[in-house]
Protein backbone atom coordinates (compact mmCIF):
# COMPACT_ATOMS: atom_id res chain seq x y z
CA UNK A 1 0.00 0.00 0.00
CA UNK A 2 1.53 3.30 -1.03
CA UNK A 3 0.41 7.00 -0.25
CA UNK A 4 1.95 9.76 -0.88
CA UNK A 5 2.89 11.86 2.34
CA UNK A 6 4.32 14.99 1.11
CA UNK A 7 4.20 16.85 -2.30
CA UNK A 8 5.99 19.97 -3.28
CA UNK A 9 5.32 21.88 -6.52
CA UNK A 10 7.72 23.82 -7.99
CA UNK A 11 6.71 26.01 -10.91
CA UNK A 12 4.18 23.77 -11.82
CA UNK A 13 1.16 25.56 -13.86
CA UNK A 14 -0.15 28.15 -11.41
CA UNK A 15 2.03 27.11 -8.32
CA UNK A 16 5.23 28.57 -7.96
CA UNK A 17 5.73 27.09 -5.21
CA UNK A 18 3.41 24.90 -2.93
CA UNK A 19 3.84 21.87 -0.14
CA UNK A 20 1.14 19.13 1.00
CA UNK A 21 2.77 18.25 4.35
CA UNK A 22 1.64 15.38 7.01
CA UNK A 23 -0.66 14.03 4.33
CA UNK A 24 -2.39 10.17 5.52
CA UNK A 25 -3.28 7.03 4.08
CA UNK A 26 -7.15 8.44 3.42
CA UNK A 27 -9.31 10.57 2.22
CA UNK A 28 -7.93 14.27 1.18
CA UNK A 29 -10.05 17.01 -0.08
CA UNK A 30 -9.13 20.08 -1.42
CA UNK A 31 -11.91 22.90 -1.93
CA UNK A 32 -11.57 26.35 -3.14
CA UNK A 33 -13.34 28.35 -6.20
CA UNK A 34 -12.61 27.73 -9.91
CA UNK A 35 -9.59 28.32 -11.10
CA UNK A 36 -7.39 28.06 -7.91
CA UNK A 37 -5.14 25.12 -8.64
CA UNK A 38 -7.26 22.00 -7.34
CA UNK A 39 -7.04 19.67 -11.01
CA UNK A 40 -3.43 21.44 -10.99
CA UNK A 41 -2.36 19.35 -7.73
CA UNK A 42 -4.10 16.33 -8.73
CA UNK A 43 -2.28 16.43 -11.78
CA UNK A 44 0.84 16.80 -9.86
CA UNK A 45 0.22 13.73 -7.98
CA UNK A 46 -0.37 11.63 -10.98
CA UNK A 47 2.77 12.89 -12.17
CA UNK A 48 4.69 10.43 -9.96
CA UNK A 49 2.94 7.65 -12.22
CA UNK A 50 4.54 7.05 -15.59
CA UNK A 51 3.31 9.02 -19.09
CA UNK A 52 1.96 12.65 -19.44
CA UNK A 53 -0.54 12.58 -16.41
CA UNK A 54 -4.52 13.33 -15.90
CA UNK A 55 -4.03 16.03 -18.67
CA UNK A 56 -1.94 14.61 -21.08
CA UNK A 57 0.37 17.38 -21.00
CA UNK A 58 3.47 18.06 -22.97
CA UNK A 59 6.36 18.70 -20.34
CA UNK A 60 6.48 22.39 -21.52
CA UNK A 61 2.98 22.76 -20.93
CA UNK A 62 3.22 22.50 -17.43
CA UNK A 63 5.58 25.46 -17.04
CA UNK A 64 4.46 27.90 -14.45
CA UNK A 65 4.53 31.28 -16.54
CA UNK A 66 5.24 33.67 -13.61
CA UNK A 67 9.02 31.90 -13.74
CA UNK A 68 11.89 30.51 -16.46
CA UNK A 69 12.71 28.06 -13.47
CA UNK A 70 12.10 24.39 -14.95
CA UNK A 71 9.12 22.60 -13.14
CA UNK A 72 9.54 19.97 -10.61
CA UNK A 73 7.40 17.56 -8.51
CA UNK A 74 9.11 16.02 -5.79
CA UNK A 75 7.46 13.55 -2.77
CA UNK A 76 8.12 11.37 0.18
CA UNK A 77 5.78 8.04 -0.62
CA UNK A 78 5.59 5.94 1.98
CA UNK A 79 4.29 2.03 1.68
CA UNK A 80 4.66 -1.10 3.54
CA UNK A 81 8.29 -1.56 2.90
CA UNK A 82 9.22 2.12 4.44
CA UNK A 83 9.52 5.58 2.63
CA UNK A 84 11.22 6.71 -0.56
CA UNK A 85 11.83 10.30 -2.48
CA UNK A 86 10.14 10.36 -5.59
CA UNK A 87 10.67 13.53 -8.22
CA UNK A 88 10.31 14.78 -11.33
CA UNK A 89 10.36 18.02 -13.59
CA UNK A 90 12.95 18.86 -16.75
CA UNK A 91 15.98 20.48 -16.39
CA UNK A 92 17.25 23.95 -17.50
CA UNK A 93 17.08 24.11 -21.24
CA UNK A 94 16.13 20.94 -21.71
CA UNK A 95 12.10 19.70 -22.97
CA UNK A 96 12.65 15.99 -21.86
CA UNK A 97 11.23 14.80 -18.15
CA UNK A 98 13.51 13.00 -15.90
CA UNK A 99 12.91 10.66 -13.20
CA UNK A 100 14.69 11.00 -10.17
CA UNK A 101 14.30 7.84 -6.85
CA UNK A 102 15.82 8.64 -3.82
CA UNK A 103 17.81 11.53 -5.61
CA UNK A 104 19.84 9.07 -8.41
CA UNK A 105 17.85 9.38 -12.32
CA UNK A 106 16.12 6.75 -12.80
CA UNK A 107 16.56 4.82 -16.72
CA UNK A 108 13.15 6.29 -17.65
CA UNK A 109 9.17 6.92 -16.04
CA UNK A 110 8.44 2.83 -15.99
CA UNK A 111 10.44 3.00 -12.83
CA UNK A 112 7.79 5.27 -10.95
CA UNK A 113 5.41 2.10 -11.57
CA UNK A 114 7.45 0.18 -9.16
CA UNK A 115 6.16 2.75 -6.66
CA UNK A 116 3.13 4.68 -6.83
CA UNK A 117 -0.44 3.53 -9.28
CA UNK A 118 -2.55 6.28 -9.96
CA UNK A 119 -6.01 5.96 -11.67
CA UNK A 120 -7.50 9.56 -12.12
CA UNK A 121 -11.46 10.60 -12.84
CA UNK A 122 -11.99 14.15 -14.28
CA UNK A 123 -15.07 15.75 -15.72
CA UNK A 124 -13.69 16.02 -19.20
CA UNK A 125 -14.17 11.65 -18.79
CA UNK A 126 -17.97 12.71 -18.39
CA UNK A 127 -18.52 12.33 -22.37
CA UNK A 128 -16.36 9.49 -22.62
CA UNK A 129 -19.18 7.23 -23.94
CA UNK A 130 -20.28 9.78 -26.27
CA UNK A 131 -16.76 10.65 -27.40
CA UNK A 132 -14.31 9.32 -30.19
CA UNK A 133 -13.34 5.08 -30.07
CA UNK A 134 -9.90 6.56 -29.60
CA UNK A 135 -10.74 8.49 -26.01
CA UNK A 136 -12.26 5.01 -24.81
CA UNK A 137 -9.37 2.61 -25.93
CA UNK A 138 -6.95 5.62 -24.35
CA UNK A 139 -9.02 5.14 -21.01
CA UNK A 140 -9.35 1.54 -21.57
CA UNK A 141 -4.98 1.43 -21.90
CA UNK A 142 -4.60 3.56 -19.13
CA UNK A 143 -6.59 1.60 -16.51
CA UNK A 144 -4.64 -2.02 -18.19
CA UNK A 145 -1.67 0.14 -17.90
CA UNK A 146 -2.12 0.82 -13.81
CA UNK A 147 -2.82 -3.27 -13.66
CA UNK A 148 -0.21 -4.24 -16.07
CA UNK A 149 3.20 -1.43 -16.29
CA UNK A 150 4.37 -3.83 -19.02
CA UNK A 151 1.20 -2.83 -21.47
CA UNK A 152 3.12 1.01 -21.91
CA UNK A 153 5.95 -0.40 -23.90
CA UNK A 154 3.39 -2.74 -25.73
CA UNK A 155 1.77 -0.49 -27.08
CA UNK A 156 4.75 2.16 -27.78
CA UNK A 157 6.80 -0.36 -29.74
CA UNK A 158 3.64 -0.93 -31.70
CA UNK A 159 3.07 2.78 -32.65
CA UNK A 160 6.78 3.19 -33.43
CA UNK A 161 7.08 0.28 -35.81
CA UNK A 162 3.56 1.44 -37.69
CA UNK A 163 4.71 4.69 -37.75
CA UNK A 164 7.62 3.24 -39.53
CA UNK A 165 5.87 1.30 -42.00
CA UNK A 166 3.36 4.38 -42.97
CA UNK A 167 6.64 6.58 -43.54
CA UNK A 168 7.94 4.19 -45.76
CA UNK A 169 4.78 3.59 -47.86
CA UNK A 170 4.57 6.67 -47.75
CA UNK A 171 8.03 7.39 -49.47
CA UNK A 172 8.05 5.25 -51.72
CA UNK A 173 10.37 3.16 -50.35
CA UNK A 174 9.02 -0.52 -49.42
CA UNK A 175 11.50 -2.39 -49.35
CA UNK A 176 9.72 -5.68 -49.02
CA UNK A 177 12.19 -7.37 -46.22
CA UNK A 178 11.53 -4.26 -44.52
CA UNK A 179 7.82 -4.06 -44.94
CA UNK A 180 7.60 -7.49 -43.39
CA UNK A 181 10.14 -6.81 -40.60
CA UNK A 182 7.53 -4.07 -39.25
CA UNK A 183 4.40 -5.65 -40.52
CA UNK A 184 5.89 -9.19 -38.31
CA UNK A 185 6.61 -6.81 -35.14
CA UNK A 186 3.57 -5.05 -35.61
CA UNK A 187 1.10 -8.40 -35.21
CA UNK A 188 3.15 -9.87 -32.63
CA UNK A 189 3.06 -6.41 -30.46
CA UNK A 190 -0.47 -5.75 -31.54
CA UNK A 191 -1.80 -9.37 -30.62
CA UNK A 192 0.23 -8.63 -27.29
CA UNK A 193 -1.96 -5.24 -26.67
CA UNK A 194 -5.19 -7.12 -27.69
CA UNK A 195 -4.64 -10.26 -25.27
CA UNK A 196 -3.74 -7.86 -22.84
CA UNK A 197 -7.02 -5.78 -22.91
CA UNK A 198 -8.94 -8.87 -23.58
CA UNK A 199 -7.26 -10.27 -19.62
CA UNK A 200 -7.84 -7.06 -17.63
CA UNK A 201 -11.46 -6.80 -19.28
CA UNK A 202 -12.48 -10.65 -18.18
CA UNK A 203 -10.87 -9.59 -14.66
CA UNK A 204 -12.45 -6.25 -14.72
CA UNK A 205 -15.57 -7.58 -15.56
CA UNK A 206 -15.37 -10.22 -12.53
CA UNK A 207 -14.61 -6.98 -10.13
CA UNK A 208 -17.51 -5.37 -11.37
CA UNK A 209 -19.87 -7.93 -11.04
CA UNK A 210 -18.97 -8.78 -7.39
CA UNK A 211 -19.73 -4.67 -6.60
CA UNK A 212 -22.68 -3.55 -4.56
CA UNK A 213 -24.64 -2.25 -7.41
CA UNK A 214 -27.14 -0.09 -5.34
CA UNK A 215 -25.53 2.93 -6.14
CA UNK A 216 -23.45 2.25 -8.87
CA UNK A 217 -24.87 -0.02 -11.42
CA UNK A 218 -23.42 -3.18 -13.02
CA UNK A 219 -21.54 -2.32 -16.33
CA UNK A 220 -20.97 -5.18 -19.07
CA UNK A 221 -16.98 -4.19 -20.36
CA UNK A 222 -15.90 -5.95 -23.83
CA UNK A 223 -13.53 -4.85 -26.37
CA UNK A 224 -14.11 -4.57 -30.11
CA UNK A 225 -11.84 -4.86 -32.48
CA UNK A 226 -10.89 -7.17 -35.37
CA UNK A 227 -7.48 -8.73 -33.57
CA UNK A 228 -9.87 -9.18 -30.58
CA UNK A 229 -12.32 -10.71 -32.32
CA UNK A 230 -9.92 -13.34 -33.77
CA UNK A 231 -8.23 -13.65 -30.18
CA UNK A 232 -11.53 -14.87 -29.06
CA UNK A 233 -11.46 -17.78 -32.07
CA UNK A 234 -8.14 -18.80 -32.76
CA UNK A 235 -4.97 -19.33 -31.09
CA UNK A 236 -2.25 -16.50 -30.53
CA UNK A 237 0.10 -17.62 -33.34
CA UNK A 238 -2.57 -18.18 -35.47
CA UNK A 239 -4.31 -14.43 -35.07
CA UNK A 240 -0.44 -13.52 -35.61
CA UNK A 241 -0.11 -14.62 -38.79
CA UNK A 242 -3.40 -13.78 -40.38
CA UNK A 243 -3.02 -9.89 -39.02
CA UNK A 244 0.53 -10.29 -40.91
CA UNK A 245 -1.28 -11.06 -43.99
CA UNK A 246 -3.95 -8.57 -43.52
CA UNK A 247 -1.26 -5.85 -43.32
CA UNK A 248 0.25 -7.22 -46.14
CA UNK A 249 -2.60 -7.02 -48.05
CA UNK A 250 -3.73 -3.25 -47.21
CA UNK A 251 -0.44 -2.11 -48.04
CA UNK A 252 -1.91 0.17 -51.34
CA UNK A 253 -4.86 1.56 -49.12
CA UNK A 254 -2.34 2.47 -45.91
CA UNK A 255 -0.04 3.70 -48.55
CA UNK A 256 -2.98 6.86 -49.35
CA UNK A 257 -4.47 6.73 -45.87
CA UNK A 258 -1.36 6.35 -43.83
CA UNK A 259 -1.58 4.16 -40.76
CA UNK A 260 -3.03 0.70 -41.02
CA UNK A 261 -6.62 -0.32 -42.00
CA UNK A 262 -6.57 -2.80 -39.21
CA UNK A 263 -5.44 -3.45 -35.64
CA UNK A 264 -5.68 -2.88 -32.02
CA UNK A 265 -5.03 1.17 -32.96
CA UNK A 266 -8.75 1.02 -34.39
CA UNK A 267 -10.31 -0.94 -31.11
CA UNK A 268 -12.84 0.04 -28.64
CA UNK A 269 -14.14 -0.13 -25.23
CA UNK A 270 -18.06 -0.94 -25.28
CA UNK A 271 -19.63 -0.24 -22.18
CA UNK A 272 -23.46 -1.49 -21.62
CA UNK A 273 -26.14 -0.57 -18.39
CA UNK A 274 -26.72 -4.43 -17.52
CA UNK A 275 -29.86 -3.62 -15.81
CA UNK A 276 -31.15 -2.11 -18.73
CA UNK A 277 -29.47 -3.80 -20.81
CA UNK A 278 -28.63 -0.64 -22.60
CA UNK A 279 -25.67 0.84 -24.50
CA UNK A 280 -23.80 3.53 -22.30
CA UNK A 281 -23.54 6.50 -25.14
CA UNK A 282 -27.61 5.95 -24.74
CA UNK A 283 -28.21 6.22 -21.15
CA UNK A 284 -28.73 9.52 -19.11
CA UNK A 285 -26.12 11.89 -18.08
CA UNK A 286 -26.37 10.77 -14.15
CA UNK A 287 -26.45 7.00 -15.64
CA UNK A 288 -23.26 7.68 -17.42
CA UNK A 289 -21.73 9.05 -14.43
CA UNK A 290 -22.64 6.77 -11.88
CA UNK A 291 -21.30 3.88 -14.88
CA UNK A 292 -18.07 5.50 -14.99
CA UNK A 293 -17.66 5.87 -11.13
CA UNK A 294 -18.56 2.23 -10.75
CA UNK A 295 -15.61 0.77 -13.57
CA UNK A 296 -13.19 2.90 -11.86
CA UNK A 297 -14.23 1.98 -8.32
CA UNK A 298 -14.51 -1.66 -9.51
CA UNK A 299 -10.80 -1.23 -11.10
CA UNK A 300 -9.44 0.00 -7.49
CA UNK A 301 -10.75 -3.26 -6.24
CA UNK A 302 -9.18 -5.22 -8.99
CA UNK A 303 -5.46 -3.74 -8.01
CA UNK A 304 -6.32 -4.28 -4.93
CA UNK A 305 -6.75 -7.90 -4.91
CA UNK A 306 -3.80 -8.29 -7.33
CA UNK A 307 -1.39 -6.11 -5.48
CA UNK A 308 -2.33 -6.25 -2.17
CA UNK A 309 -2.76 -2.27 -1.90
CA UNK A 310 -4.86 -0.21 -3.76
CA UNK A 311 -3.98 2.57 -6.28
CA UNK A 312 -4.04 6.20 -5.37
CA UNK A 313 -7.24 7.56 -6.95
CA UNK A 314 -7.69 11.53 -8.33
CA UNK A 315 -11.35 12.31 -8.46
CA UNK A 316 -11.77 15.61 -9.57
CA UNK A 317 -14.57 17.66 -8.80
CA UNK A 318 -16.72 13.44 -8.38
CA UNK A 319 -18.79 14.74 -6.40
CA UNK A 320 -20.66 17.75 -7.83
CA UNK A 321 -23.59 15.96 -10.12
CA UNK A 322 -23.93 13.62 -7.33
CA UNK A 323 -27.09 13.63 -5.52
CA UNK A 324 -26.61 13.46 -1.87
CA UNK A 325 -27.07 9.58 -1.14
CA UNK A 326 -24.49 8.41 -3.70
CA UNK A 327 -21.95 11.12 -2.31
CA UNK A 328 -22.52 9.47 1.23
CA UNK A 329 -22.20 5.64 -0.87
CA UNK A 330 -19.24 7.03 -2.81
CA UNK A 331 -17.53 8.26 0.06
CA UNK A 332 -18.16 5.05 2.53
CA UNK A 333 -16.76 3.29 -0.79
CA UNK A 334 -13.74 5.07 -0.76
CA UNK A 335 -13.11 4.79 3.02
CA UNK A 336 -13.74 1.19 2.45
CA UNK A 337 -11.55 0.87 -0.27
CA UNK A 338 -8.34 1.49 2.09
CA UNK A 339 -6.01 3.80 -0.25
CA UNK A 340 -5.09 7.52 -0.65
CA UNK A 341 -7.66 9.27 -2.76
CA UNK A 342 -7.62 12.86 -3.47
CA UNK A 343 -11.12 14.64 -3.87
CA UNK A 344 -11.77 18.19 -5.17
CA UNK A 345 -14.88 20.85 -4.88
CA UNK A 346 -15.83 24.22 -5.38
CA UNK A 347 -17.82 23.86 -2.17
CA UNK A 348 -16.92 22.70 1.14
CA UNK A 349 -20.27 21.32 1.71
CA UNK A 350 -19.98 19.06 -0.07
CA UNK A 351 -17.89 17.03 2.20
CA UNK A 352 -19.83 17.52 5.36
CA UNK A 353 -20.12 14.18 5.21
CA UNK A 354 -16.60 13.39 5.64
CA UNK A 355 -15.86 15.62 7.93
CA UNK A 356 -13.25 14.46 10.78
CA UNK A 357 -12.65 11.33 8.03
CA UNK A 358 -10.80 13.43 5.58
CA UNK A 359 -7.93 16.02 5.36
CA UNK A 360 -9.24 18.99 4.30
CA UNK A 361 -7.20 22.10 2.34
CA UNK A 362 -7.92 25.09 1.28
CA UNK A 363 -6.66 26.19 -2.29
CA UNK A 364 -6.80 29.63 -2.96
CA UNK A 365 -4.98 31.87 -5.63
CA UNK A 366 -2.34 28.79 -5.63
CA UNK A 367 -2.25 28.50 -1.94
CA UNK A 368 -2.42 25.69 0.77
CA UNK A 369 -3.84 25.71 3.68
CA UNK A 370 -5.09 23.00 6.15
CA UNK A 371 -8.29 23.20 7.46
Amino acid sequence: MSWVETLKLHNFRCYSAATFDGLANGLIVLYGANGAGKTNALEAVSMLSPGRGLRSARVHEIQCNQSSAPWAVSSKVTDKYGSIRLGTGIEAGARKRIVRINGENARGQNALAEHVACVWLTPQMDRLFLDSSRERRKFLDRLVFAFDPGHSGRVTRYENAMRQRSKLLQDGAGDPAWLESLEAQMAETGVAISAARLDFIQRLQESCTNSDHAHFPLSHLNAKGTVEELLQNAPALEVEDMFKYQLSESRGVDMLTGGAATGPHKSDLSVRYAEKNMVADQCSTGEQKALLIGIVLAHARLITAERGSPPILLLDEVAAHLDETRRAALYDLLIDLGGQVWLTGTDYSLFKAIEGKAQFFEIEQAGVKAA
